[in-house]
């Protein structure tokens, strides 16, 4: 097998050879062919290439080519896994990196159609009124930007590493250029290679770099770029300190050594769920991957009394772990990523020991050079000295480490000075408030656990795209993943401002205050196609009488006083009986709904209702219906019909043109025509 780069949309297949070894036995798995690349070319080939196309489609379309995308990769996931073993990975240790980055694909796609703008941009948050008379008002927007994703990858995620970065940078409408560790880049090569195969993403979308380093790739970098990288602090700070990175203020994202805690909290005895709960999540953190992980608990938080028990429970634990080969279904860890891998180990391990004492250390298989051994060390005295919370010694190792009291626990914990995460396992929720509130401004993740929630934990070391990755200081101070947050990392955000009218023609959304357009046709008679922005639908009055404030009370069975009593109305905020706000709401639909069969098929929803002024008996209400925004929705087989969602902004005025209530009502309506991205 050969590791080759992807570049200007060949395959390059000449150049200096390396072998890359097998973390099992040391057998050569496959060739990386390191090529002498044009990264200028490189560049101004995803700009001028890759990021038109992308910019072509919305941003829903975009995500939902990364779920036609993940569709296709799960769909080969054993090629992958067996690939897999030679990095030393188990099978579950896989599952985290191989179906943990596809899952986070699906996950990163059905998050941005849920909540981003089917727009080849999103349009942000709602409208800001700058001025008194409302002709000057302000929108956010987020617009993709006009250069090349670089991500620089690590080796312990081969998989998911790539594809938390690459997801959200198409989503987004940006191009990437995707360079992996060496230590295995055949894996990652093996995925990349089948999206290439899958002629899903438009051309020049997507490059692959094989090489240990990325040449002067760094100096073609222009301001509409941005780098993202993961590994090392070392070679990730002398990346971001580049001379061109500096120059052009070209983003520069890093997620760095980490050295992550969980705290076991003074409330809890060797008796508690909580204390098997910690014992076998620290266990689980040292040995999962191989211990490789930027998550994985490095200081483990106990209290002075309880030191003696979590040693003994961790030992216990710890000797149960199989050591060998990841190929056997029998094997709990594996080996280390390389040789060189496990040197660097014991290296950081003897300068961890200068100020702690090993209390256990595993026994490996002994016969290859890759396989180590569990290691748990104490340190007596966690605030005395920098380096148990500066140095990681990246492998299957953790540090036990004293407090006295819960000041000090978190003292303990901050003394890294920036961790992706952190943990805590306690069953007392004022525990729990003191600990988290203490650590969570050095932390950009923290887990609190007890017997209520840890069947369903995903755990202390699983970042989920939902939620955001990266922490402060020491862990590089970058972001990543977050849901739909992790597209707007990869688009410029930008400050719109104008008259209300101007502003929604840009954005094609309605804005309030825009001049609309009166329907020639009942709006709820269009279908989705035919529906446009900013038209809408004025109707006719209703007066409010007695008898409709009664009759909607004893519907309803709200009686409150302001609605039926005379005399303590006369002492409310309005000094009168008003009507029911929700009598309010089902009039105005009562004034705008279309009563017969058409393209509108149900209304499933309401946002942002505010009553602005009451109605009294014998005021006159009136509604406007507005149309505010549309998506097309996939028809999956299931669906009688295509369709898709229409949002319509509703105003209610009285007889005086005063609005007295606003919100927003979603709807399904009806397509003509199938999509490409309709299932089959």
């Amino acid at each position: 097998m050969n590791v080759t780069s992807y570049a200007q949309g060949n395959w390059i297949t000449k150049g200096n050879e390396t072998d890359l070894k097998s973390a099992v036995d040391g057998a050569t798995v496959a060739t990386l062919i390191e090529a002498d690349l044009d990264y200028k070319a490189l560049c101004e080939y995803a700009r001028t290439v890759g990021g038109p196309a992308l910019r072509e489609m919305t941003i829903h379309q975009r995500a939902f080519k990364i779920k036609f995308l993940a569709k296709y990769l799960i769909e080969r996931k054993e090629e992958f896994y067996k690939l897999s073993t030679q990095t030393g990975a188990t099978r579950q240790d896989s599952w985290i990196d191989i179906e943990g980055g596809i899952g986070t694909m699906f996950t990163l796609s059905s998050k941005s159609r849920q909540e981003l703008s089917d727009l080849p941009f999103h349009v942000e948050g709602g409208v800001q009124r700058l001025s008194r008379g409302g002709t000057f008002v302000g929108q956010h927007i987020c617009v993709p930007k006009r250069g090349v994703g670089i991500h620089i990858n690590a080796f312990n995620f081969p998989v998911w590493g790539m594809l938390e970065k690459l997801a959200p940078c198409i989503i987004a409408g940006v191009p990437c250029i995707v360079k992996p560790s060496p230590i295995g880049s055949y894996l990652a090569h093996a995925v990349f290679k089948a999206m290439i195969e899958s002629d899903i993403l438009p051309e020049g979308s997507i490059q692959f770099i094989a090489a240990d380093k990325p040449g002067d790739l760094l100096d073609h970098l222009m301001s509409q770029d941005s780098v993202s990288f993961t590994g090392s602090a070392t070679t990730g700070k002398k990346l971001k300190a580049h001379p061109n990175i500096i120059d052009k203020s070209i983003p520069f994202n890093l997620e760095a050594d980490s050295l992550n805690c969980s705290i076991l909290g003074p409330d809890v005895s060797p008796d508690m769920d909580e204390f098997h709960l910690f014992i076998k999540e620290v266990a689980s953190e040292m040995t999962v991957k191989t211990g490789q992980k930027c998550t994985a608990i490095r200081r483990t938080i106990v209290h002075n009394d309880l030191v003696d028990d979590v040693i003994e429970a961790l030992k216990k634990r710890l000797d149960k772990t199989t050591i060998g080969d990841p190929a056997d279904e029998n094997t709990r860890m594996g080996p280390l990523a390389s040789s060189q891998q496990n040197e660097r180990f014991s290296e950081q391990l003897t300068e961890l020991e200068k100020y702690s004492k090993t209390v256990f250390n595993g026994n490996s298989d002994g016969k290859r050079d890759a396989f180590t051994n569990a290691r748990v060390l104490l340190c007596h005295k966690p605030l005395e000295s920098d380096t148990p919370h500066k140095v990681e010694a990246f492998g299957p190792m953790t540090t036990i480490m004293p407090y006295s009291n819960m000041d000090e626990a978190i003292d303990i914990a901050n003394k890294s000075d920036g961790s992706l995460v952190g943990s805590l396992f306690t069953n007392d929720d004022d525990v729990a408030r003191e600990i988290t509130l203490g650590c969570a401004p050095y932390h950009g993740r923290f887990m609190v656990i007890n017997r209520n929630s840890a069947k369903e934990s995903t755990g202390h070391g699983s970042p989920m795209p939902h939620m955001v990755h990266g922490g402060p200081g020491h862990a590089g101070g970058g972001e990543e993943l977050g849901g739909a947050r992790s597209v707007l990392h990869n688009m410029q955000r930008v400050a719109l401002q104008g008259s209300p009218t101007t502003i929604m023609n840009i954005v094609n959304q309605h804005i309030k205050g825009a001049e609309t357009t009166e329907a020639d046709i009942h709006p709820f008679k269009k279908h989705f196609e035919d529906v446009k922005i900013g038209e809408a639908l004025t109707t006719h009055r209703r007066t409010v009488t007695e008898a409709d404030i009664v009759n909607f009370g004893g519907i309803s069975g709200d009686h409150f006083y302001a609605h039926f009593d005379e005399i303590a109305a006369k002492d409310s905020l309005f000094e009168k009986r008003i009507a029911h706000g929700y009598f309010v709401l089902s009039a105005a639909a009562g004034l705008f709904v279309h009563p017969s069969p058409g393209p509108v098929l149900l209304n499933y929803g309401l946002e942002d209702l505010r009553f602005i002024a009451p109605v009294a008996p014998g005021d006159t209400i009136q509604a406007k219906l507005i149309a505010a925004r549309k998506t097309a929705r996939q028809k999956r087989t299931s669906d009688k019909f295509p369709y898709g969602m229409v949002w319509w902004d509703v105003e209610v005025t009285n007889q005086e043109d005063l609005l007295v209530a606003e919100y927003r009502i979603l709807t399904l309506v009806k397509r003509r025509e199938s999509l490409d991205i309709d299932e089959e």
